[in-house]
């Protein structure tokens, strides 16, 4: 087969991309890891712009949709958008603020449910639940008795976090292709 090697190597040089993607995102999650309050801040400053550019399209798909039942609800949406987006960018550290209490709020209500249920419902998976759950209890109560102050690493700690794990799979998915493509 004259094309199953060109093939191969298009292939390969795809999942070289994947492990320099992954290496990449491996280098700015460590990196984030260091610096969290500046990853925390950059992660609310491109939320803020996904949320403001997220707004000028809807606002302008619903322009393009004049005359439509949804054109009046399209535009009050994208103008939330756009506001919100706004806030966010003028406002990085109370955004981060309210997002950490947020999230410990949520580590709490999802502790405080998974223990109840474990202990209430007693199935197979009884002791990873009740750890699941004090975990969860755990991390919402050390968020909130350092909120705010929380507010200023919390986020940019998950952000960066979430960039090395995804990193490394793309690392893990780019060399095993590689090595299939190899063998095939």
């Amino acid at each position: 087969m004259p094309g199953h090697g060109l093939q191969g190597s298009k292939l390969s040089r795809g999942f070289s991309g994947l492990v320099l993607l992954g290496a990449l995102l491996v280098v700015a999650g460590l990196v984030g890891l260091v610096y969290t309050e500046a990853a925390t801040l950059t992660s609310m400053l491109l939320f803020g712009w996904l949320l403001l550019i997220g707004g000028l399209i809807g606002l302008l798909h619903a322009i393009q949709s004049r005359g439509t039942d949804y054109f009046w609800l399209g535009v009050v949406v994208a103008a939330m958008y756009i506001a919100a987006g706004v806030v966010v960018i003028r406002h990085p550290h109370g955004t981060a603020e309210a997002l950490t209490m947020f999230a410990a709020l949520l580590f709490l209500t999802g502790g405080v449910f998974r223990l109840v249920g474990s202990l209430v419902v007693r199935g197979p998976q009884f002791g990873w639940t009740l750890l699941q759950g004090a975990f969860g209890l755990l991390l919402g109560l050390l968020v909130l008795f350092d909120w705010p102050h929380s507010s200023l690493y919390v986020l940019g700690l998950f952000f960066s976090l979430t960039l090395l794990f995804d990193g490394l799979s793309l690392i893990g998915i780019g060399v095993g292709g590689r090595r299939i493509v190899s063998l095939v």
